[in-house]
C-alpha cells in the first residue's frame, strides 16, 4: 500500500493528456478541469482504493474518470440553470458559448470512459472487477441525469414531498460519490461487502452534502457561500428547508410560503419572512440534526473496516463536509 503525496492527485490531473486540437473543444475543457474546487470525488475514489489495501497509484485513472465526469455535469448544468459563475469564475457556456459548452461537456463524457478503459489492460484487474467498474460508472452516469431530471420537473411542481427530494439529491449528489468509494474499493481488491459499506458512506455523505447546501443558502456567510442569503428563496427552488417547512406550517404560513416561493419578483423582506417561517418551525435545527445523523451513519460504515491513514482520510473529509462554511 503506497502513500500519496499531497499534490499527486492535482499533478495526475493537470497531465492528463488532451489533444490541443481543435482548440475550441479542448481549452474549454482545460479551462473547467483548472478551476479546481474541493476535488472530494476523485479523494475519494483514492481512499476508497487505500481503505481496501489497495495501491492507490493503480487508482489514479478512476480518480480522474470521475472528475471529468462530474465536470461534465458541472457545464451542462450551468447551461440549465443560467448560471453566469462557477466557483467565482465565468462558466465555460459563459466564457464561450452554449455550443461550444455543450460540445466540451460531451467530449468530456466520453473521455471520462477513455479513462476508465485503463483497468481493461491491467493484469492486476480481473475480468469480473472490470465489469463491475463499468456497471457501477454506467449507473453512476444515468442516475445524475436522472437527479438532474427529477430537479427540473420539480421546478413546475407545488406537491413535491420530503421523500421524493431526498431522492432526487441522492441521485443528482450523492450517487456519484458512492460511486467514486466504490470504484477505489473495486480497485483496491475489496469483498462485497467492503465495497457495500464503501458505497454507503458516499451515499450518506452526498445526501448530507446537499441538504448543507440548502441549509447555507438560507443562513451562510455571503462572503464565504459566494451569493447572498436566500438565493433559493428568491429563486422558488424546493429545497430540504422549504419542503419540511410546507409539510410542519399551519395554513396562514403555507400561503405565505407559497405566496413567495411561486412570485417572479422577491424582496430582502420576502427572504427574511421565509427565513422567520423556518425559524418558528425549527426548520433550521431540523436540518441541521439530519446532516449530523447522515455524517454519523457514514462514519458507522466507515467504522467497520480496520483503522489506517485512509480511513483517517476519509473521516477527516467528513469532517470538512460537516464543518464547511461555503
Amino acid at each position: 500500500m503506497q502513500s500519496e503525496k499531497p499534490d499527486q492527485l492535482e499533478s495526475y490531473l493537470k497531465e492528463l493528456p488532451l489533444p490541443d486540437n481543435p482548440s475550441t473543444l479542448y481549452e474549454p475543457i482545460r479551462y473547467i478541469m483548472g478551476i479546481g474546487g474541493k476535488r472530494i470525488r476523485p479523494r475519494m475514489v483514492l481512499a476508497g482504493c487505500g481503505l481496501c489495501d489497495g495501491d492507490i497509484n493503480e487508482a489514479m485513472n478512476a480518480a480522474a474518470a470521475v472528475e471529468t465526469l462530474h465536470n461534465f455535469t458541472l457545464i451542462h448544468d450551468d447551461i440549465m440553470d443560467n448560471a453566469s459563475k462557477r466557483r467565482g469564475l465565468p462558466t465555460v457556456h459563459a466564457k464561450w458559448d452554449n455550443s461550444t459548452a455543450i460540445l466540451s461537456g460531451d467530449a468530456l463524457f466520453a473521455y471520462s470512459f477513455e479513462l476508465l478503459s485503463y483497468y481493461g489492460t491491467r493484469d492486476t484487474i480481473t475480468k469480473e472487477q472490470y465489469v463491475k467498474l463499468n456497471q457501477i460508472f454506467l449507473k453512476a452516469s444515468r442516475t445524475v441525469c436522472e437527479g438532474q431530471a427529477r430537479d427540473m420537473e420539480f421546478e413546475s411542481r407545488a406537491d413535491v414531498t420530503l421523500s421524493e427530494y431526498m431522492l432526487m439529491i441522492e441521485q443528482k449528489t450523492a450517487a456519484l460519490l458512492q460511486a467514486s468509494l466504490q470504484l477505489g474499493a473495486i480497485i483496491g481488491g475489496g469483498t462485497d461487502s467492503q465495497i457495500q459499506m464503501c458505497g454507503d458512506i458516499g451515499l450518506k455523505a452526498g445526501i448530507a452534502f446537499q441538504i448543507q447546501d440548502d441549509l447555507l443558502d438560507a443562513i451562510g456567510d455571503p462572503e464565504k457561500f459566494g451569493k447572498r442569503p436566500g438565493g433559493d428563496i428568491a429563486e422558488g427552488k424546493k429545497t430540504y428547508l422549504s419542503i419540511s417547512a410546507m409539510q410542519l406550517a399551519n395554513e396562514q404560513d403555507k400561503i405565505k410560503l407559497n405566496q413567495i416561493l411561486n412570485s417572479t419578483q422577491v424582496f430582502d423582506d420576502d427572504i427574511d419572512t421565509v427565513i422567520g417561517i423556518y425559524k418558528k418551525y425549527d426548520i433550521l435545527q431540523f436540518a441541521q440534526k439530519k446532516i449530523e445523523q447522515l455524517y454519523n451513519e457514514a462514519r458507522q460504515s466507515l467504522n467497520t473496516f480496520q483503522k489506517s491513514r485512509y480511513s483517517d482520510e476519509i473521516n477527516a473529509m467528513l469532517n470538512q463536509l460537516m464543518s464547511r462554511d461555503h
